[in-house]
């Protein structure tokens, strides 16, 4: 009934402390970074901007995609299940978003309160 998902992306894995990359069908490939101990995986040459653009029309087109389901559901053209999932996926997007923007205020605060 559901067919799995096939990674289209690099995939980060973590195993034991320690991360690795693996390349995608595409020939990309993801690259770590070690910041402060712990490992953030890096887009290879994409800067922060770039990413984080890229993050915003995605969760954009989510909360569309959302939208646009429950309508159809409200016109009878959407079963309940596909209903409740975009809607689920548009909050677990949406609280992301907050958990986000509450990081980027914190921070701000921060650097704000820094003696020059």
């Amino acid at each position: 009934m559901l067919d799995p998902i096939a990674p289209t992306g690099p995939v980060l894995t973590i195993s034991g402390g320690e991360a690795a990359s693996t390349a995608s069908a595409a020939g990309t490939s993801s690259s770590v970074a070690h910041v402060g101990g712990s490992s953030v995986a890096t887009a290879g040459e994409q800067d922060f901007s770039t990413v984080l653009n890229k993050l915003l029309n995605e969760s954009i087109g989510t909360l569309k995609a959302a939208e646009a389901t429950s309508i159809r559901g409200v016109k009878g053209q959407a079963s309940v299940q596909e209903v409740v999932e975009a809607v689920l996926a548009a909050e677990q997007t949406l609280q992301g978003g907050i958990a986000i923007r509450d990081k980027v205020v914190s921070a701000y605060l921060e650097i704000s309160r820094m003696a020059i």
